[in-house]
């Protein structure tokens, strides 16, 4: 449900009133303030000025939150204010939607408010990106019963380096399981990466001495010592191995190299 203002009354509130639905919000402090009890300026003083700044019309409107007023706005509030007051516990408020005035303080017209001091939390966007992140998840854990162990050990091997060489299979598959629950995007980028596999496949020949990698970083070699290739400045060692594997002169190499591997 949402509510609108007449033409009088829509040029001295903010635009986002407009289109301001009327529902149950939750706020949390921001940064390091939460878990912390909060206490929200709600009345505009001397030494404590509390206005909302109406950017078309160049008026600052005094604010003041009351339990007996519909309006923020003192000049609306006739008679008696009972003033109210705001308490974050434990770095969360809950506001009700029958309390309207709160909810646009919160919301839209506190000077502190927005992001800066607080933030309200977005019950439907949380939901959306939950699911997205549990979609993602499966995908990534399914990657891992649908991927090949040559393909899984390439991508755990980016993130526990020579260590896979050690590992069995089954040891191999569960680290993937938990890194592909842990951290799906990256997963799945990886097992998307076309050099991947060949990248792979160079440190495992360098691990089995078949070929060698100069102390430098800059020149792999055969084992008899006969230049294979100058890495190119600024690049990975492995990953100009891996391009030119890409290579018709590369290509007889990375087969000779992946049947003495297997």
């Amino acid at each position: 449900m949402t509510t609108t203002k007449t033409k009088a009354d829509s040029g001295r509130v903010s635009p986002e009133e407009n289109k301001w639905e009327i529902k149950d919000r939750t706020y949390t402090l921001t940064g390091e303030r939460a878990p912390l009890t909060w206490s929200i300026q709600t009345r505009n003083t001397p030494r404590k000025p509390l206005l909302w700044f109406n950017e078309s019309t160049g008026e600052a409107r005094e604010l003041r939150l009351t339990s007996n007023h519909p309006s923020l706005f003192v000049e609306e509030q006739k008679g008696t204010a009972l003033l109210e007051h705001v308490m974050f516990e434990d770095g969360v408020l809950f506001v009700p939607r029958q309390k309207q005035a709160l909810q646009k303080l919160m919301s839209i017209y506190h000077p502190l408010g927005k992001g800066n001091l607080w933030e309200e939390i977005d019950e439907a966007k949380e939901a959306e990106e939950e699911v997205d992140w549990i979609q993602m998840e499966l995908q990534a854990l399914n990657l891992v019963n649908e991927l090949d162990i040559s393909h899984l050990e390439a991508i755990m091997r980016t993130e526990m380096g020579s260590e896979v060489s050690k590992m069995g299979s089954k040891e191999l598959k569960r680290d993937a399981f938990v890194f592909a629950r842990n951290n799906p995007m990256l997963f799945i980028e990886l097992s998307e990466d076309e050099d991947l596999q060949l990248r792979n496949l160079a440190n495992r020949a360098v691990e089995a001495s078949l070929i060698k990698l100069t102390d430098e970083n800059t020149v792999f070699k055969f084992a008899n010592g006969k230049k294979i290739l100058t890495v190119p400045f600024e690049q990975h060692p492995y990953g100009a191995l891996a391009q030119y594997f890409k290579t018709d002169e590369g290509l007889d190499l990375m087969k000779s190299i992946s049947k003495k591997l297997n």
